[in-house]
């Protein structure tokens, strides 16, 4: 094969790459991208075997069709050192060579064949519909810090996502919890779809934020059992799924939480942080003290010392209750509105928070202990 492009287009394909090739694979083949040109493209491939990434480099200077596999992480280290928007040509000499050139550079890699390049072709067309990218990217930030890092409890390590209706509305609603906090999102959709609700792998979230970040338009989504796939512009993203039961988590949305704080959201989120400042690893509760429209916060560390802040705030009964300051900045990090509102019960209770510019989306986290 003999082909030359434009080493940005290759630089950002090959960094969605990284992402999905396990540094540590038992595989030698699957730490390397498979490069397959043909029809005035490059088509490049990486997979750990869960998730499959496939990109397509359009307008591509082919002279000679062909394909092969070579280590991700050389490859792209390479080309990310080349003169930014430099023509890279490459070649494969043999079998267990390519080659590849720029400016005054000349590098000679080692090659695997493309023989044995793990694929599985999927036949995915069944249920298909399309979400904007911008909606995808809202539900998978809102709910992806609440995800479960316990290996045990596998079911939690995701984010599920489910077709719910409200007043004969339909919605496309994404949860994730680890059990101390959650989070909850929702997006309109304008009608049914074909979708099984499903449970979306932490690494998969990831990846997936990382290629709508750049990418504004429409994303076509299908899932088959076990299996869900993202085409996104150039780019296929294919993930197996996480098999077990999300639980029942709209019975652990508090109902009763009557007493409602509002506070600015850049004060509070500044003032919870800095006062976190004193608690090294960030388990110390920061303990609110709460009395008419005032806060008192304060986090204390018997090896550091103790901080205290207070706030201005809306609120009309009494309450202290403590939580765990590193919750408190992920969820308020997520808010668009102004302020925060934060529902209140008892010193044990969860808090239900809410943001005032966008309902769709709530919070619950427990509070701590002592």
């Amino acid at each position: 094969m003999k082909f030359s492009l434009n080493q940005q287009d290759l630089q950002k394909s090959l960094n969605y790459c990284q992402g999905v090739i396990e540094k540590r694979s038992t595989l030698p083949i699957l730490s390397n991208v498979l490069l397959e040109v043909s029809n005035g493209k490059l088509t490049i491939t990486a997979t750990d075997l869960d998730l499959i990434f496939i990109h397509q480099i359009p307008n591509v200077d082919i002279i000679e069709e062909g394909k092969t596999t070579s280590t991700s992480s050389t490859l792209y280290d390479i080309v990310r050192k080349f003169s930014s928007g430099s023509k890279i040509n490459f070649s494969n000499p043999s079998e267990n060579k390519l080659h590849l050139e720029s400016e005054k550079s000349v590098f000679n890699l080692n090659c695997m064949s493309a023989s044995e390049f793990p694929l599985t072709e999927e036949n995915f067309n069944e249920n298909e519909f399309s979400l904007n990218s911008k909606d995808l990217l809202k539900l998978l930030n809102k709910c992806k810090f609440s995800v479960s890092n316990d290996e045990t409890r596998h079911y939690l390590s995701g984010i599920f996502f489910h077709q719910t209706e409200v007043d004969n509305k339909i919605f496309l609603t994404a949860a994730a919890t680890d059990s101390h906090r959650m989070s909850i999102s929702k997006i309109r959709l304008q009608n049914k779809v074909q979708f099984d609700q499903i449970i979306l792998p932490k690494k998969t979230i990831f990846q997936l934020c990382s290629l709508l970040e750049d990418y504004e338009g429409e994303v076509k989504i299908s899932n088959v059992k076990s299996k869900i796939k993202f085409e996104i512009d150039n780019s296929i993203l294919i993930s197996k799924l996480i098999d077990g039961k999300f639980p029942n988590y709209v019975q652990v949305i508090p109902k009763e939480n009557q007493k409602k704080l509002e506070v600015d959201l850049k004060l509070f989120l500044n003032s919870v942080d800095r006062v976190a400042s004193v608690s090294l690893d960030k388990k110390d509760g920061v303990k609110f003290n709460l009395s008419k429209n005032n806060l008192d916060l304060s986090v204390n560390n018997t090896n550091s010392g103790d901080g205290k802040e207070s706030l201005s705030v809306k609120f009309d009964h009494e309450l202290d209750i403590s939580f765990n300051s590193r919750y408190l900045i992920d969820v308020a990090s997520q808010l668009d509105g102004d302020n925060i509102e934060i529902y209140l019960k008892d010193t044990g209770s969860p808090a239900l928070i809410r943001d005032p510019a966008d309902y769709d989306s709530i919070y619950v986290v427990m509070p701590m202990k002592g």
